[in-house]
């Protein structure tokens, strides 16, 4: 039988780290959100399109019409898809966090290989704003606060997903992409929290571009 080598042994047990470029993360969500916005017109067309049948062959009830709209009622209320976001963009809000949380959780397992246990909720919140958010996004949290009752606001002043987004329509509709773009983000977040061992709700907010706050509600008694 042939001996393996120390070298080979060596290489086995602890792995050379396999480094990606910074912009892999940027691309990476671009491409996302792209692809899972078309991927829900089209099955929302597909679902419509099932029921128009089920309607034409009598399995179905048609659905109610809404009652038309009185002249004299503000004209604000015609178009839902200004006053917020559609049922598409919902969609592919739901599916990012979700694709954000498996990445999160993968991605902390390496960067807790040789921590010890986290203490509190305060060690924890402490781990996400320099070494997660440094590995992710080149740079610590900005600003932290917390009422001491298990709810923490991060703030990043210039937050590198978000940093280059912006519309010919204006800040509004610039805001409106920047909310569907933090997804992500704030789907690792709570998928490392989670991991961990700490299970929170992770809510990101958007008034000023490239600013971004995360506000993290952990459980009292962690």
């Amino acid at each position: 039988m042939q001996a393996v080598p120390a070298s080979a042994l060596s290489a086995l047990a602890d792995p050379p780290a396999r480094m990606v470029d910074g912009a892999a993360m940027d691309y990476l969500l671009i491409e996302a959100v792209n692809a899972l916005r078309d991927s829900s017109a089209v099955a929302s067309a597909r679902a419509k399109k099932i029921e128009r049948d089920m309607v034409d062959a009598g399995l179905v009830p048609p659905p109610l019409t809404t009652k038309q709209q009185n002249p004299r009622d503000s004209g604000s209320s015609t178009s839902g898809k200004i006053s917020g976001p559609g049922e598409e963009d919902e969609g592919v809000r739901s599916r990012l966090e979700t694709i954000g949380m498996h990445i999160g959780g993968n991605f902390v397992e390496r960067l807790c290989r040789d921590r010890p246990l986290f203490s509190d909720s305060l060690d924890v919140i402490k781990f996400v704003c320099k070494d997660l958010w440094v590995s992710c996004w080149e740079k610590q949290v900005d600003n932290l606060r917390t009422n001491h009752r298990g709810v923490y606001v991060l703030q990043d002043n210039a937050f590198k997903p978000i940093a280059r987004i912006s519309s010919w329509e204006g800040r509004q509709e610039a805001l409106k992409r920047a909310k569907l773009y933090v997804a992500l983000p704030a789907g690792i977040i709570r998928g490392a929290l989670s991991r961990i061992g700490f299970q929170g709700t992770v809510v990101p907010e958007i008034t000023t571009l490239p600013q971004c706050t995360f506000q993290i509600k952990l459980p009292k008694n962690t």
